[in-house]
């Protein structure tokens, strides 16, 4: 009988970054991420895919990184809280959340910048409600929702986005 392989060789881009790596067939893409690339933005908080605190944007899509299986991300694109901004400073996103005072503790920014940005990908000038949707399925345990929610629109209205 032929025994199941209990690792793989899988090839994906992270933030720009080719990377090459022997992943653990049970491993989630955040494990990898965390783990082997030493990329902590991403939080691991519930691994049930509930709070969104490990959202990052695999091929141009929000995902929770601790629900897909790292071999599922082999040939992807991966964009982390880290892949966002450039050298000359943060994100449009990133810094509308610093200026809106939308960071509290913070465990759950990382994720909620990524889902916003996502949103605003996907939808440049959202309405209040549009911008309530796109992040409702990443979780503030300080209530920090309002600022937040400032921060994307306030993020969606600046020129150079």
């Amino acid at each position: 009988m032929i025994q199941p392989a209990s690792t793989f060789e899988v090839s994906l881009v992270v933030n720009d970054s080719p990377e090459v790596l022997e992943v653990a067939v049970h491993w989630s893409l955040l494990d990898v991420l965390r783990n082997q690339l030493d990329l902590t933005g991403s939080k691991e908080c519930c691994a049930e895919g509930e709070c969104g605190a490990c959202t990052v944007i695999v091929d141009g899509r929000a995902v929770n990184s601790c629900l897909m299986l790292a071999v599922e991300a082999d040939g992807c694109e991966v964009v982390t809280i880290e892949g966002l901004g450039d050298e000359t400073g943060l994100s449009t996103v990133q810094d509308s959340f610093l200026t809106a005072g939308a960071v509290q503790c913070g465990f759950c920014i990382p994720g909620m910048i990524m889902a916003a940005t996502y949103l605003l990908d996907q939808n440049p000038d959202p309405t209040p409600d549009e911008v309530r949707e796109g992040l409702s399925g990443n979780l503030c345990r300080c209530g920090g929702y309002l600022r937040i929610c400032d921060a994307v629109l306030q993020a969606a209205s600046e020129p150079s986005r």
